[in-house]
Formats: C-alpha cells, structure tokens, sequence
C-alpha cells in the first residue's frame, strides 16, 4: 500500500420530490407495476449461494394482503449452522483485507443504489412494506446511500486515530474485526436499518449472519442482490430467514458468536442479553451488544409556542408511515390555552388525512404491516372508545378486507398515565393530555417519568428560558431531543440515531460511535534500539 487514500468528503443524498411530471416517478411507477406483475423466489443467500429449502412463506402486499409478492424460504437447523460455517470461512480474508477495499464495495453499494438500482428498492419496498414514495425514498434510497458513504469517512477517521510515540518508540493502533460473527436482526419498517445493521460491522471487517423481518423479505433480498453487485465477497454477509427463535438459540449458542446488531421490540432484546448471559462462559470473546429498542416518543408545547407548528408536528410525526416509526410521536402534552385553539384545526386535519394503496401517490398514509399489527392498534383504540378515562376524537375506523387499513386516530387521554400515554402501540395513534398553563414546569417531570424509554422527543416553545429549562430537565428523556420540530426524520450525519433506557444501548446509527463498537482494537509498540542491560540508573552507586 504506497498511499494513504483519502474517502470522498461525503453529503447527504438529495431527496427526489415525484411530483407529477417528473422522471423520477414515471420510472417509479413503471417499477410498481413490474413488481405487482410477478411473484419472486426468494432464497437463502449463505457463502454466496442461493439455498432454497423447499419450506416457504409468503410475502404480501399489507395495503392489498391477497396479493402475494414473494415466497420466502426458511432455514432450518442445517442451513443456520452452514450460514455459521460460510462466515468463519470468509473471516480471514475480508477481516485482513484493506479496509480501503472493504470500503469501496459499500460506497459501490451507494452509487449504484443512488443510480440504476434507486426506483427497484424504492418500489420493493413500497410495495412490501407499504409506504408512499416520499417515505420509501427517505429510506430505502437516501439513508442507506447516506449510511455507507458516510460510514467509509467514519471508518477513514477510526482508522487514523494513532498514539503519539516517544523518541526511538513506534506506538500504533490496530482495529481488529470481532474475533467470531456478528447476529444482526433488522425491524420491517426501514430498509435502510435491514442494510446497515449487517453492512456497517462488515464493512469494519466482520462477518454476519443477517435475519431479515419476514414481512419485509422482498426489499431485503434486493439488499443482498445489491451487496453482492457491489462485488461483497461470498460468506461475508449471509441471508437467513425464518423462526426466529431457532434462528436466535442456534447463533447465540455458537462459541463464535461475537455480537448482535438490533432493531426490534424492548421485549426481544431482552430475551438476547439475557441468553448472551447464561451462555457468557461459552463465548470465545464478551459479545457486543448492539441494540435500538421501542420508543413512546413525546411531543411537549409550552403556552408561548407556535400552535400551527404543534399542529404540523403532530401530525407529521404521529402519522406519517403509519406511525410505524420507532422514532414516530405517540403522546402529547399541551396547555389548556392552546388546546382550545388546537383542537379544531387537528382534528380537521386529522380527519382529512388520504389514506388507501401506495401505487395512488395522492395518499398520504397505506396500511399497517401485518394482521397481529392490525389487532393490536384496533384493540387499543377500542379500548380507549369504552373507558372513562379517554376519548377518541378522531379516527378509529378500521378495515382489513383487502388490506390492513387503521385510519389515523387522536385520543384525549384524560389521566396523565392512562394506557396508550405509557404503551407502545407502533401504529397511527396520537394521544394527548391537556394540561394546566401554569403546571408546565411539572408536567415536565410527567414526561420524564411516564415511560420507560427514552428514544425521541420534541419540545415547543418560543420563550428561550424555556427551551432552555425543557432541555435540561429532559437531559435522559430522548436520545434524539428535537426544539420546535417533529421527534421522526434523523438524518445520517447530522441527527445520530439512538436512545437510552428500554430504547436500547445508544450506541447511534449514522455516526462514528456506532462503527467503534464493532473494531476491537490492538495497540502495537515497537522499540527501535531496545535496551541490552536491565539496570536501571538509580540502581547506581553514588
């Protein structure tokens, strides 16, 4: 190597609008209609083959779930362990291959997703994952160009971070892959957490072992295709889909099992760090645990706020994909003096949300991502319908003939800590408190302590001290702290991703700290002229 490379200056991807007219969204909508057009065979992907099983399930259209766009094939015990096999064979290679070469397959990855490859992810995962044009571009394009050409200036930064050496000493760092494999385990609702979640520990040199969500198997497999196009070597990231108990007891049981890489419910990632506990002594190295859990994100409005801008972050924040964001907002708490102008207006606009299939790009919401989804938010909203303690403002309705239809739905909770201000129900369910004006400062402690996690939140205000006040008493409420924006829309290389408490290690999507955690790093002194005599100059007579 006789030159230190230097990683193109990366900027966030520009985000295409699809107004009518556009080619953008003429080659969308071409796309759209090839892929409603066919079903695809999707197999197990281990040591750069395709494995197919013969055991399938099938992949559907949530916003019309008679329409199959995939067979999915699962993995049993044997394809798990070969998957295992297929990773510890392509270990020595790519953990010691320049990191300049890792990174230029992933920002490959980038450049053909940000051309030829853009509108085929856009619409898998429009169409298997149910989201609009806006937010499948958001996702599926530009963070997950953002993730990889900002993780190679990252991984460049990491790499340069070098000790100082005394006069006739050499001091240097290394940093190592993971001594085993890494068990990621990506959520349905981004495509670009189904990328990075693998993506990022490989291209810091490990090797993994990838569990996609079942429901959004059709975009994750055109993941991988577009890993491998890149020119990702066989074995380096290996696809496996199915139970995933089994796929989970078989990995985190393994000797080489040296990390997980999360995105899914508190409950799952609990289970794991309790199972990477009782195995502890099995392992060849302390696993790293790397997660990104729930999230009961707030929206918080103080009396001097603007109530146009609560209104818009309400609603954009509450319902966009469906409220199917881990950073989406779910509670609010707003004084009486603004909520006797708010009210209205909200509930009108609520109201007036466009809601229906994603290849009509006049609406505004699709539909929730499978049947558990659908019964869980209904059953939510039917409760809220019978207590005395709530009431539903707007919304409600449901519909599941011919997709998973909840329409966006505001509840007034009448008690501070009634059900759906402290549950996580991951749907398009807003609540909100009224609170009094001059308790503001108190119901800053009820923000802080009515859930459990701390993932995203949003304060409201135009009085400085104020701002000022929220921040600080709110310091271990959110990882992501917006002031007078929406709590959803973090953006790589500017809003690091995480949160604390039930929402998960912190250790931030999009930013140099994630990569950290996946190098275990090696310090190298070399002596020049060692010394010849073990004396020490003290030891000398005077």
């Amino acid at each position: 190597m006789n030159g230190i490379p230097a990683i193109p200056v990366p900027v966030n991807e520009p985000v295409f609008s699809y107004e009518p007219g556009s080619p953008e969204r003429a080659e969308l909508e071409a796309e759209l209609e090839a892929q409603a057009s066919e079903v695809v065979d999707i197999p197990l992907v281990i040591g750069g083959e395709e494995v197919r099983t013969g055991d399938t399930f099938d992949v559907v259209m949530p916003h019309d779930h008679g329409h199959v766009l995939a067979r999915a094939h699962r993995a049993g015990p044997d394809e798990i362990r070969r998957a295992v096999a297929a990773a510890r064979d392509a270990h020595r290679a790519w953990s010691t291959a320049r990191w300049d070469d890792r990174a230029a397959v992933f920002l490959k990855v980038a450049d053909l997703l940000a051309g030829p490859w853009r509108q085929r992810l856009n619409a898998a995962t429009m169409l298997g994952q149910s989201k609009n044009p806006y937010q499948a571009e958001i996702d599926s394009a530009c963070e997950i160009i953002d993730f990889f050409r900002f993780g190679a200036h990252f991984a460049e930064q990491i790499y340069a971070m070098q000790p100082i050496s005394d006069p006739g000493v050499w001091n240097r760092s290394e940093y190592r892959a993971l001594e085993g494999f890494v068990y990621a385990v990506s959520p349905f609702n981004f495509t670009a957490i189904g990328a990075n979640l693998p993506g990022t520990p490989a291209m810091m040199g490990n090797v993994v072992v990838w569990k996609p969500a079942s429901s959004a198997m059709l975009s994750s497999y055109l993941v991988m295709k577009l890993f491998e196009e890149a020119g990702l070597p066989p074995g380096v990231i290996n696809m496996v889909a199915g139970d995933a108990v089994r796929i989970t007891n078989e990995l985190m049981t393994d000797q080489d099992f040296a990390g997980v890489h999360f995105t899914g419910s508190t409950g799952v990632f609990r289970s794991f760090w309790k199972t990477i506990g009782d195995h502890i002594g099995e392992y060849r190295s302390y696993p790293r645990i790397v997660g990104e859990t729930g999230g009961k994100d707030f929206i918080w409005a103080h009396p001097s706020a603007d109530p146009d801008a609560v209104r818009t972050a309400i609603v954009r924040g509450a319902f966009e994909y469906q409220g199917q964001k881990c950073s989406a907002a779910s509670r609010a708490y707003v004084p009486a003096s603004m909520w006797a102008e708010l009210e209205g207006p909200l509930v009108e606009e609520t109201a007036s949300l466009t809601m229906g299939d994603v290849r009509d790009f006049s609406n505004f919401l699709n539909a929730v991502i499978d049947r558990n989804a659908f019964d869980k938010i209904v059953g939510y909203i039917d409760d809220a319908r019978a207590s005395d303690d709530a009431e539903v403002l707007v919304g409600g309705e449901s519909d599941d003939s011919v997709g998973w239809f909840v329409r966006p739905t505001i509840i007034r909770a009448l008690k501070p800590d009634y059900v759906t201000m402290c549950d996580e129900i991951f749907g398009p369910v807003m609540t909100v408190y009224v609170y009094d004006d001059n308790a503001w400062e108190e119901t800053l402690d009820l923000v802080d302590s009515t859930s459990p996690y701390a993932l995203t939140g949003a304060i409201f205000a135009r009085d400085r001290r104020v701002i000022r006040m929220a921040t600080d008493r709110l310091d271990q409420a959110a990882g992501n702290f917006y002031v007078n924006d929406k709590p959803t829309g973090a953006v790589v290389g500017q809003q690091p991703f995480g949160g604390s408490r039930a929402s998960g290690t912190n250790d931030k999507a999009g930013s140099m700290m994630n990569l950290l955690r996946w190098v275990s790093a090696r310090s190298i002194k070399e002596n020049f002229v060692p010394p010849t005599d073990y004396r020490y100059p003290f030891l000398e007579s005077e």
